[in-house]
């Protein structure tokens, strides 16, 4: 299954707590798209998020954000895993 990275540049008022529930949130729905999102990384200070999600398409990745909890991507690049 392809891989991909997901950027958001900017989340307002981002926080280690808001984050973490946006991504539970993420896991509650993932399964009924064939998605599976595995990791995820922030910045409290800048507002970026990077998620990487195993998805069927592009197109699935972003269903999860936008029914799980509104906040689509500005980027969505696939990506390969190296060491």
């Amino acid at each position: 299954m392809p891989l991909y990275m997901d950027k958001h540049t900017r989340v307002d008022g981002l926080t280690r707590e808001a984050v973490a529930k946006a991504h539970a949130e993420d896991l509650k729905v993932q399964g009924k798209h064939g998605v599976e999102y595995t990791k995820y990384w922030f910045n409290e200070g800048t507002g970026e998020v990077f998620c990487l999600v195993k998805a069927p398409s592009k197109e699935a990745a972003a269903r999860v954000h936008r029914e799980a909890h509104g906040l689509v991507a500005d980027e969505l690049h696939e990506v390969e895993e190296g060491a």
